[in-house]
């Protein structure tokens, strides 16, 4: 009277997702944080704030085993909105970062949270 069950039941299904490898929690947190970074970089490498962009570089280089790519020449085609970009991307960093328990990458992207909001109310060079 009934017909008999043809496909996989969804519970079986489920033993087929350890075949595939997943990254843990840390290793994605780890991922998100260089992305961020490596953004900051990229964006302090156009202002030319190179002191600044070397210690970023550094925390890249840690997080993902090898050194950045970075950037040859500097744009200054309107540095307030790249401040106010560098502001957003280093925020992100520091949520990250919080969220890891990466003390070094938080307060280097405090700074430099701190940098920029300083960077766009004086609209000076900022020498951080």
């Amino acid at each position: 009277m009934y017909e008999p069950i043809r496909t996989k039941s969804v519970h079986s299904m489920a033993d087929d997702d350890a075949r595939f490898p997943h990254r843990s929690r840390e290793e994605e947190l780890d991922i998100q944080l260089a992305g961020h970074l490596s953004a900051l970089l990229a964006v302090t490498d156009e202002l030319g704030l190179d002191a600044a962009a070397d210690r970023i570089a550094v925390q890249v280089a840690r997080l993902r085993g090898a050194p950045p790519a970075r950037h040859a020449g500097h744009r200054r085609e309107n540095p307030a909105a790249l401040h106010r970009r560098a502001h957003a991307l280093a925020g992100r960093a520091l949520v990250v970062a919080a969220s890891r328990a990466d003390t070094a990458a938080a307060i280097l992207a405090a700074e430099r949270m701190d940098a920029h909001t300083a960077a766009t109310a004086d609209s000076s060079p900022v020498s951080l």
